[in-house]
């Protein structure tokens, strides 16, 4: 999921750019369509082709990533549990790591294969962006080494309080990505479980696999691949990483792996003692006595205590499904640029006023846009508690052969989440019945419009249920969508008495 490399230079670049956007292959659903250009994206076991490819319905690249299986019978061997590796791969949602699109079987006569279709991070790794910074001669700003381990952990508390808990595995400065806005996303978190799944798959470019192997050895914990190994090995790979973003690079004698001497030195370089001890807390040889993720996220040099602004704009994006799209623009049009919106007073001194002049709107979205992104998580506030990985239910293999569509696929459940919601009511002239038309956007931007009766005896909560039961809304929806249910039927209820009195 790093950058592919292109080459440079006109002469033949128009015929080299058609051959690479070449369609070689598309989904049976028809959305995703395969490229001819490759992407280099680390190394994952048992992925032997990684291509780029097109989301025909979001108009965005995104990855083809392939798992060939030579041998039918070991593949249906293996079969259920990849099944099951992959329906809880798809159930992993956070901003900061990268996105699990899609999967599905292709068995042929003589081999099978598993496609998988993954974000693109096209800004690149953490790696080459260091790289970049320390061949220009620059340092790094503190603020931003911060706001990168705070979102690093954020990503990994929230694997490690998964249940059952999702260990990475292979969390390096290659598999960690950084977009342009400053947004941080871990890539590869599948490769722990593919280890398990796959642990005799053979991976194309094994020169190259072992030198990225020798060149990373010292992002690995010393109990790596023991039986006692678990989230702290996690915690050491992030104490180097976090490591090299202050320093840019820990110092290697050419192809050989970074000593321990060169670790040493380089966290003793760090100028601020807390920054110092942070890492070194990561890197204790001893595994027990590794802090977790989200106790890392309490320790002195990453913890503050959050600005009314951003709690506000959290609940704010939180809540959006209950405002109208552009809320936050029509809103701070009706204010008078003049008019003071809040006032600190002082008894042996001037006060200050804050107008509404003084807050930028394109400033406002902008950080609304980031916090939604996830650039600035509240992981400081959020409790330990396990997030379960549900297994959606999909559509078996025979079933999606027989699809051909760019709309989603069917599934039996919903697992796309609800970012907004309208709805209109009308009753008829006897009062026996009303028409509610509900309108959902969907958090992939898909919109999607329901029409139906409903009887006075029928409650927000079974509407609800019905709309769960129908593959309408995820589960998880289904209280915010009573809740919005409930509000919207008792003000039509007492708009439609107010109206009924004044006849």
């Amino acid at each position: 999921m790093s950058v592919p490399e292109r080459k440079s230079g006109s002469e033949g670049k128009e015929e080299e750019s058609e051959d690479e956007s070449e369609i070689l292959e598309e989904s049976p659903c028809g959305r995703w369509q395969k490229r001819k250009e490759q992407v280099s994206q680390g190394n994952v076991p048992g992925v032997e082709s990684v291509s780029l490819a097109m989301d025909t319905e979001e108009g965005v690249e995104v990855v083809w990533n392939e798992v060939l299986f030579s041998d039918k019978k070991v593949f249906k061997a293996q079969e259920e549990k990849i099944k099951e590796m992959f329906e809880n791969l798809m159930q992993v949602e956070h901003p900061n790591i990268v996105k699990f699109h899609k999967y599905w079987l292709d068995m042929k006569e003589s081999q099978a294969r598993v496609i998988f279709i993954t974000e693109y991070m096209s800004s690149g790794s953490l790696k080459q962006f260091l790289k970049k910074t320390k061949k220009n001669h620059k340092t790094m700003n503190v603020k931003a080494w911060k706001r990168w381990c705070t979102q690093i952990l954020s990503a990994l508390s929230y694997l490690h309080s998964c249940d059952p808990p999702i260990i990475h595995g292979n969390l390096t400065c290659d598999t960690i990505f950084i977009q342009h806005n400053g947004l941080i996303k871990i890539g590869s978190v599948w490769h722990r479980l593919f280890v398990n799944v796959f642990p005799d798959a053979s991976v194309q470019g094994k020169g190259r696999q072992q030198r990225d192997e020798q060149r990373n050895l010292h992002f690995f914990a010393p109990e790596c691949g023991s039986a006692e190994d678990g989230y702290p090995i996690d915690i050491f790979s992030f104490g180097i990483c976090a490591l090299e973003m202050a320093v840019l690079e820990i110092q290697a004698n050419g192809d050989a792996a970074v000593s321990k001497e060169a670790i040493a030195n380089a966290g003793q370089s760090l100028e601020d003692p807390l920054m110092r001890e942070f890492t070194l807390a990561c890197l204790h040889h001893e595994a027990k006595l590794r802090p977790t993720a989200h106790d890392l996220l309490f320790h002195r040099v990453l913890f503050e205590v959050h600005s009314l602004k951003l709690l506000a704009a959290h609940c704010l994006i939180n809540n959006q499904y209950l405002l109208p799209e552009n809320c936050v623009e029509e809103k701070t049009k009706s204010f008078d640029p003049n008019a003071v919106m809040a006032e600190i007073k002082h008894d042996d001194r001037q006060g200050v006023q804050l107008k509404y002049s003084h807050v930028s709107p394109l400033e406002l979205d902008k950080f609304l846009e980031d916090v939604k992104n996830g650039i600035y998580p509240l992981m400081n506030f959020a409790s330990s508690r396990p997030h379960p990985v549900p297994r959606a239910l999909s559509l078996s293999q025979e079933q999606v052969e027989t699809v051909k569509t760019p709309t989603p696929e069917p599934q039996e459940t919903e697992t796309r989440k609800v970012v907004q919601m309208h709805c209109n009511l009308e009753t008829n002239e006897e009062g026996t019945k009303t028409h509610l038309s509900l309108f959902l956007k969907m958090d992939d931007k898909l919109h999607r419009q329901l029409s139906c009766d409903i009887l006075p005896t029928d409650t927000s909560k079974d509407l609800a249920s019905e709309l769960v039961h129908y593959a309408f809304i995820n589960e998880e929806d289904s209280e915010k969508v009573a809740g919005f249910l409930e509000d919207a039927i008792s003000r039509h209820q007492v708009r439609a008495l107010a109206s009924g009195s004044t006849q």
